[in-house]
């Protein structure tokens, strides 16, 4: 009687669904942008002293942020999702465990990431695709940023773990405190010392330890559950549930950081032999995925912010809660990605002058990349909705199914094959069609689950 009593009080399952996200989704959005803000502050800083092999060096780089995501999202995403749902069904002892092993494989992982880095840094970055023009300062940036890994992991899937305890404000916190500190030393290092990209790597982990900082002290002071010495220890039950449940977003990122490579060397590749040559390509890619990425982080943040209320909703039986949820979220998507759209197609060489000046051919690659391989920006907004749904609702092979369509099954062997007929511009082309394939199945798995028999029955739709 004392749980029922419990599960009818608790906000997620009884406040309207449209406050409910807002309460939850814009601290996540405005926690992912801060997020997105470190690689995009540092680009602009490098952009704008270093140049042309800077930008391409943080590209060069960014694989390995990639992965810091993709742990932080398994532990994160899957630890949040396994307390609310355990939470939902009234086993609170249960949820804390769940809780206290997200937080020790965050950490552990990061470790081992830093340590991997520091040993195999040279053949790692070539692996990347970094051409000798490019590898010192390749080199200088990730040696020195390597160091924050375990901190950067622990605090962007701490964040997640902090939502789904009720406090999605102290989570933004966290994120815009770190991306604060890390621009003003940017500008100091940078621009003032003239420290090039040492300085902007140093003043990248310095932001992050402060936002370490913060999530640890609110994970050992949460207000629903005490984590205890007892709950960070690693058990294999515990840690599988949450690494199955995190396995969707994780290989989503996982995914990404794979085309990421492939796309790296076909840039690097068939830019050499065009009139780019090596360097402009990846240079503009790397801006242009981190500019998207400010895009995604909308996006991003919408299905992290969804995650807990689905998750509650749905562990409690309440099942049009949920699925109101879904598609609310899912028109806000909509137009955050139409809005995107309109300013790639728009004003793409206006976007790429921020980053500092460059060559015509440097331009002209930019504004194709931002017209042809974001065509379908506004389709965008359902791959990664629909696979959290799963993942929040409980069934992770679909999740993780849906997470591999864009980058894996469509994107990658697209990347490979349409360059063979005609050069680097099959690289352009290869993104659009994988974005269009994705949201057709995503769209087929969505609406299958949403008609289900239980939706339809369930009345207490808020």
């Amino acid at each position: 009687m004392k749980e029922q009593e419990k599960l009818r009080e608790n906000p997620l399952g009884i406040l309207p669904v449209r406050s409910l996200l807002m309460k939850f989704t814009v601290p996540s959005i405005v926690a992912m942008l801060t997020s997105a803000l470190y690689n995009i502050v540092d680009q602009y800083f490098i952009g704008n002293s270093v140049g042309e092999l800077g930008n391409a060096a943080t590209n060069i780089a960014f694989p390995l942020t990639t992965c810091c995501i993709a742990i932080a999202l398994l532990f994160g995403i899957g630890g949040a999702a396994a307390f609310n749902l355990a939470k939902g069904a009234g086993d609170d002892e249960t949820a804390v465990y769940y809780m206290g092993n997200a937080m020790t494989g965050m950490f552990a992982l990061g470790t081992l990431l830093f340590l991997v880095t520091q040993l195999f840094l040279d053949p790692m970055l070539r692996f990347f695709g970094a051409p000798e023009s490019i590898m010192g300062y390749a080199r200088t940036y990730v040696r020195i940023t390597s160091i924050g890994f375990p901190m950067i992991i622990f605090a962007s899937g701490g964040g997640h773990l902090i939502r789904a305890d009720g406090s999605p404000n102290f989570s933004m916190l966290c994120n815009i405190v770190g991306a604060v500190i890390n621009t003003v030393l940017d500008a100091l290092f940078v621009f003032g010392f003239r420290m090039g990209m040492a300085g902007a790597a140093l003043a990248t982990i310095i932001g992050q330890f402060v936002s370490c900082l913060l999530a640890m002290y609110y994970l050992s002071h949460c207000k629903t559950v005490t984590v205890q010495a007892r709950h960070l220890r690693l058990h294999k039950k515990y840690v599988s549930r949450v690494a199955s449940l995190g396995a969707a977003p994780c290989s989503n990122q996982l995914a990404m950081m794979v085309v990421q490579l492939v796309m790296n060397k076909s840039l690097t590749y068939y830019g050499g032999q065009s009139n780019y040559g090596e360097e402009v390509p990846l240079a503009c890619a790397g801006i242009i995925s981190k500019v998207n990425q400010v895009y995604f982080s909308f996006i991003i943040g919408l299905s992290q912010g969804l995650q807990p209320i689905i998750s509650f909703n749905y562990g409690a039986g309440k099942y049009g809660r949920a699925k109101k949820a879904f598609l609310t979220s899912a028109a806000v998507g909509f137009v955050i990605s139409t809005v995107a759209f309109v300013l790639f197609q728009a004003v793409p060489r206006q976007i790429i002058e921020v980053f500092g000046e460059g060559s015509e051919e440097y331009i002209a690659f930019s504004v194709s990349y931002f017209r042809v391989f974001l065509f379908f920006t506004f389709l965008n907004f359902l791959q990664p909705l629909t696979s959290n749904c799963f993942t929040a609702i409980g069934k992770p092979l679909k999740g993780m199914f849906l997470s591999l369509t864009r980058q894996i099954i469509f994107l990658l062997p697209l990347i490979v094959a349409l360059p063979l007929a005609v050069g680097i511009d099959g690289i352009l082309y290869a993104g659009p069609v994988a974005d269009g394939m994705a949201a057709a199945v995503s769209f087929v798995f969505i609406a299958r689950e949403l008609a289900g028999k239980k939706y339809r029955e369930d009345a207490a739709v808020a």
